[in-house]
């Protein structure tokens, strides 16, 4: 008889573990990211869901459209976006009060063609002598709600030459993470100014170097669980995971770093 007993306890508890493992499979967790982590979230993705048994449905756009997004009365579990447009859903109730995940960083840099010659960025004055001689400029698109182009429009603003470069400015037609690289890259545009971490993956162009002095932007992205979230474990584990060695590997190796608040 306790043989028996043993044996029914024994399969109800592999049933319980069995159910358990389903209910962790079937959960998805609906993630909002910004273009910036396209490739970060794109790698570690299949690896958090191998570790978890939990499934991630990511939709990237800019950082802008994702703010719109969200305001709009989009939901999502997560979000993995700028630092500041997340302490500004905090403040109007769209994500949970708590503790801000900061996931990694990136500053901004130039690039140009591969082979081309390297233009002199080493100051604000020769990055502007630089930008005034290029045949044509690229940078995301502040349309686009690009935080990048809306800096380095900032900054051609700053060096009182924003109305000369209206004219050799290429912006990319779609909001695509790789696009300003690309434009290089296919020759479309002589200089890009754009995060390192939307450059790098991008063949066929090299990086100058970082924008000088104070005119650098450094970004810092971070992940949050929204206040509408649905399956809050699920969403907890993403987090957690964004915050593993494992993680840090692939957040710096495709060009950002890790960061801490």
């Amino acid at each position: 008889m306790k043989i028996r007993l043993l044996v029914a306890a024994a399969n109800i508890g592999f049933m319980f573990l069995l159910l358990v493992g389903i209910a962790a499979q079937a959960a998805e967790v609906k993630v909002l990211s910004g273009f910036a982590m396209q490739k970060v979230m794109e790698d570690l993705g299949p690896k958090f869901e191998r570790a978890t048994g939990y499934k991630l449905a990511i939709t990237f756009a800019s950082s802008g459209a994702v703010v719109k997004r969200i305001q709009g009365g989009d939901i999502a579990d997560v979000v993995v976006i700028p630092r500041q447009e997340i302490d500004g859903f905090v403040k109007d109730g769209k994500a949970a009060a708590g503790n801000v995940t900061v996931v990694a960083r990136s500053g901004m840099g130039v690039a140009v063609r591969k082979g081309a010659p390297r233009p002199d960025i080493s100051s604000p004055e020769a990055l502007k002598r630089t930008v005034l001689a290029a045949k044509s400029i690229t940078y995301g698109n502040p349309a686009h709600g690009s935080a990048s182009g809306i800096h380095f429009a900032k900054v051609l603003d700053r060096l009182g030459i924003a109305n000369e470069m209206k004219s050799k400015t290429v912006f990319a037609k779609i909001p695509d993470p790789v696009a300003v690289g690309l434009l290089v890259a296919n020759g479309e545009a002589e200089i890009a100014v754009h995060q390192f971490v939307e450059l790098i993956p991008v063949a066929g162009i090299e990086i100058v170097g970082p924008l000088p002095g104070d005119l650098q932007s450094t970004e810092i992205f971070a992940a949050k669980i929204m206040a509408e979230v649905k399956d809050a474990d699920a969403s907890k584990a993403l987090i957690n995971f964004l915050s593993t060695p494992e993680a840090a590997v692939v957040i710096e190796a495709k060009g950002t770093e890790t960061a801490t608040p």
